[in-house]
């Protein structure tokens, strides 16, 4: 029997299922018929988090972030690599706290940059300030489901 997983499409946001055997095919979204992993972090407002946050299957492996902050863009580089190297075993989303306080607030986000792994809806695991990549590959390896 095949294991089936939701992956909410990146583009239009589209909940689409798919055999978790097919993730490192290149699949399209059912509706947009664009990739569902593009290998690069997914900025995101609010809605739209709560879309992947309910929608989705995968670990959301999450950087709140804002413009204005040094070790916010010293950590960018560090993320899209994580992105680019573990997609599509999670989906890698940036959250501006600026722009979306509401979620700041949700999170009880005080620092910046805040990172946090999500799977099933809720927070699993979090850490604050700058990271390295080995954090994000411990968070995938322990929380994203079985892909063979």
């Amino acid at each position: 029997m095949t294991d089936l997983l939701h992956v909410v499409c990146p583009h239009c946001d589209a909940r689409n299922r798919l055999p978790a055997a097919r993730l490192r095919e290149a699949p399209k979204c059912g509706r947009c018929q664009k990739a569902l992993f593009t290998g690069a972090p997914l900025a995101l407002d609010q809605a739209r988090f709560d879309k992947h946050l309910a929608g989705g299957d995968l670990p959301l492996i999450v950087d709140f972030w804002a413009e204005w902050c040094g070790p916010c863009r010293a950590m960018a580089p560090i993320f899209a690599r994580a992105a680019a190297e573990l997609e599509p075993r999670a989906r890698f989303i940036k959250v501006d706290v600026d722009a979306n306080p509401a979620l700041q607030q949700r999170y009880r986000i005080q620092g910046i940059p805040a990172l946090m792994c999500f799977v099933g809806g809720k927070a699993a695991a979090q850490q604050a300030g700058l990271s390295d990549p080995g954090v994000f590959r411990q968070w995938v390896d322990r929380f994203a489901p079985a892909t063979t």
